[in-house]
């Protein structure tokens, strides 16, 4: 049976790191150390005091590379999907230069990439649109991804989704998640032995509630944090959920979800919608030393939002 938890207020908040550029992922490590993609710092460190510094050496956005999600590989180098005009997924230490991981797909080049997942030994890319040169955020958008790699491999795992954000695997492996943003959905597939999807079933959302970031906690529940309505959901392991804590204005939403359903919403719409204390919050990671602190990152913020969880998080694979 699930923890009740009651919803989170705004004066819950608190906040850790200065001066970060569009937090998009967050990662918590054990010794109390925050990762975040950046697009000022390229990968940032934030440590257990606040204080703010490139993780790695090399100026990754001076090359041209935008991270987005990452992730942590064993030895400590980090994974990034790139957003930069060159695609792909690369791999970058400490130290030295980042070098190609997953660049193609059947000898083609690999678009701008979302977000990738490390799953033992496989890999899993979300791909959100195959051209991002689009206008417009469309709920009929179908060409974003999910590319699975393992054996040195890259191969579709399945396609034909709505804005391909983050992807998490159930903590018994049978199922992985996926949020399609602006189809305000996220759906669930069968995961087999070989890594193939099947049975898709999908978890439909209001019309001003796009799931972005997630991670699940040790009752197995998915906590869901939502771009542009600042919405954080709970999806139960029965696939019912609510809402802990939100931060819109009201106005602004209507006239945002007004513009989705349209078939107009714009980037410019999308980064002026603020909350009275956040904006476009899109990524969440349980970490801490008991793992019941929630960090939020997020496109319009410059500090990761810190909430207390009553319950524990799920350790991510970095952890292990």
């Amino acid at each position: 049976m699930l923890t009740t938890i009651e919803p989170f207020q705004l004066a819950d908040l608190t906040q850790i790191g200065t001066g970060l550029n569009r937090p998009e992922c967050v990662l918590a490590a054990r010794d109390g150390s925050l990762y975040t993609g950046d697009w000022t710092l390229g990968i940032a460190h934030i440590a257990p005091d606040g204080t703010t510094r490139p993780a790695v050496d090399t100026d990754l956005v001076g090359q041209g590379f935008r991270p987005n999600g990452i992730a942590l590989l064993p030895g400590g180098d980090f994974l990034f999907a790139n957003m930069g005009r060159a695609g792909g997924v690369w791999r970058v230490g400490r130290h030295g230069d980042a070098r190609p991981f997953a660049i193609e797909l059947e000898r083609h080049p690999l678009p701008r990439t979302n977000f990738v997942l490390v799953d033992g030994d496989r890999l899993w890319i979300t791909i959100s649109s195959q051209a991002r040169q689009h206008e417009h955020f469309r709920a009929d958008e179908d060409s974003g991804q999910i590319l699975l790699v393992q054996n040195g491999e890259v191969a579709i795992a399945a396609d034909g989704l709505n804005w391909t954000n983050e992807v998490r695997i159930s903590p018994d492996g049978s199922f992985l998640f996926v949020n399609e943003t602006f189809a305000c959905r996220t759906t669930r597939y069968e995961v087999a032995a070989d890594g193939s999807l099947s049975n898709p079933v999908h978890i439909n959302y209001p019309g001003d509630t796009y799931p972005d970031g997630m991670a699940f906690d040790a009752e197995g529940a998915l906590w869901i944090i939502c771009v542009i309505s600042n919405r954080l959901i709970r999806l139960a392991p029965d696939l019912t959920w609510t809402a802990l804590f939100e931060d819109f204005d009201p106005v602004e939403l209507d006239r945002v979800a007004s513009a989705h359903a349209g078939g107009c919403l714009t980037w410019d719409d999308i980064a002026q919608s603020r909350g009275s204390r956040v904006s476009n919050l899109a990524s969440l990671a349980f970490g801490g030393p008991d793992l019941k602190t929630v960090y939020l990152g997020g496109l319009g913020i410059e500090q990761v939002q810190v909430l207390r969880s009553p319950v524990e998080g799920m350790p991510m694979e970095h952890w292990r």
